[in-house]
């Protein structure tokens, strides 16, 4: 009995799905030499066409849940590759990256567990936020105010491929809060509607109610030249609402974002949405949702 189960362990570590180099363009993104370190190290293990694995990882069945995380964390983001995009679609990502190590959902916990000592140090997590966070908005006209480029959009170019509706009363909800992103000189408005608002003064949350729905507005930062920053040209528009059965595969939540004057939707293909539930999966517990509403006065 003993040597029959030596002899299945044995045959098992044959079974070994491969993770060889994909036959895709192999460009890295070009970074500074102290950044660059910091992803080779700390990064490229997984996220890489070169991935670095201890001797544990290549024993059966640790490696079968090793190559599958592996996978699919290329899939998620690939340095290797990342040099093909266009700059600012790099730095996005790098920024996205950033922040799942800054909310302790990078790396894995279990990772972690296998592989002691392998997170990002904060003195690494500065080295990288300093490298994404030029704060100078960029110098321009005056632009506009906020909230009244997006009132005159309100039919889009073409449905949001995962059948996520277009919501044209976004520009006249309530303002929730507002956000900002020095790497690529942007200012948000979170804007939500009357389900939204209601849940927050009745302090029902982190749990949103069903039909709650948010809009995140976007302008290009802009310095008017007097020492001001105000919201320049409208970049795009996202939705999250909440439906639990509806969008059950997304964790309850409905996204979709319309890009540019002519509201193009964003995504290719239905399934695009599984990206926006990464970003959001280091806040579950928090339903999923990022902002924090602006204080407000009680009666």
């Amino acid at each position: 009995m003993a040597l029959g189960v030596v002899a299945v362990g044995i045959a098992v570590q044959a079974i070994r799905p491969s993770l060889e180099k994909p036959a895709g363009p192999q460009v890295e993104m070009a970074v500074p030499a102290p950044v660059k370190d910091i992803l080779v190290r700390r990064c490229y293990a997984c996220h890489s066409d070169e991935p670095r694995l201890s001797w544990w990882d290549h024993v059966v069945p640790v490696y079968w849940v090793v190559s599958s995380d592996v996978q699919r964390a290329r899939a998620a983001l690939n340095f290797s590759e990342l040099g093909t995009k266009p700059v600012a679609a790099q730095q996005a990502e790098l920024y996205e990256a950033v922040n799942q190590v800054q909310l302790g959902a990078m790396p894995l916990r279990l990772y972690l567990l296998g592989h002691p000592g392998s997170g990002v140090t904060d003195e690494e997590l500065a080295t990288l936020k300093n490298y994404l966070a030029p704060f100078k908005p960029a110098t321009g006209p005056s632009g506009m105010a906020a909230g009244e480029a997006p009132k005159s959009l309100t039919a889009p170019a073409a449905p949001s491929p995962n059948g996520v509706p277009f919501l044209p009363g976004y520009a006249d909800w309530k303002v929730m809060s507002t956000t900002d992103r020095g790497d690529n000189h942007t200012l948000r408005i979170i804007t939500g509607n009357d389900l939204a608002m209601s849940a927050i003064e009745k302090h029902q949350l982190p749990s949103w109610p069903e039909g709650a729905a948010f809009a995140k507005i976007t302008f290009q930062s802009v310095d008017d030249g007097h020492g001001h920053i105000v919201a320049g040209k409208f970049v795009q528009v996202e939705f999250m609402e909440k439906h639990r059965v509806q969008y059950a595969g997304t964790g309850g939540w409905g996204y979709a974002r319309f890009k540019g004057a002519e509201l193009k939707p964003y995504g290719n293909g239905p399934h695009f949405d599984n990206e926006c539930l990464g970003c959001h999966e280091p806040v579950r517990d928090n339903d999923y949702v990022y902002t924090l509403p602006l204080p407000r006065g009680s009666k």
